[in-house]
């Protein structure tokens, strides 16, 4: 997905293209302060996120970054993933690439009891 990424420049200014006539769902998540996302993964789709606020945590499988405002970050099929703001709150553009149903979700771990 990251390889698709398309960055220009032009005369006056640039743009970022992060999807081209591809089947994709487009989100901005806002997560409260000291709030979570259920750990997941989902079987039919890829996901892009573009962290529009820092002060994020991101789980990815075993992994845990603190991303800055602007990163990207990839989650492919099966990936356990988790978004989470420790305080603050924040946002990220959410791109998800391929077949996208809420009920795509395995969740792993949810603090407000949802399977």
């Amino acid at each position: 997905m990251t390889e698709d990424i398309k960055y220009e420049e032009r005369p006056w200014g640039n743009f970022t293209q992060f999807a081209f006539n591809e089947e994709c769902t487009v989100k901005i998540l806002e997560v409260k302060s000291g709030e979570e996302l259920s750990l997941q993964s989902h079987k039919k789709r890829d996901e892009l996120w573009v962290v529009l606020d820092e002060g994020l945590k991101v789980e990815l499988d075993d992994k845990v970054i603190f991303p800055k405002e602007g990163e990207k970050v990839v989650i492919k099929r099966g990936m356990k993933h988790r978004l989470s703001s420790p305080n603050g709150g924040g946002r990220i553009l959410e791109v998800s690439f391929g077949c996208f149903d809420e009920n795509d979700e395995i969740r792993y771990a949810d603090k407000y009891g949802r399977n």
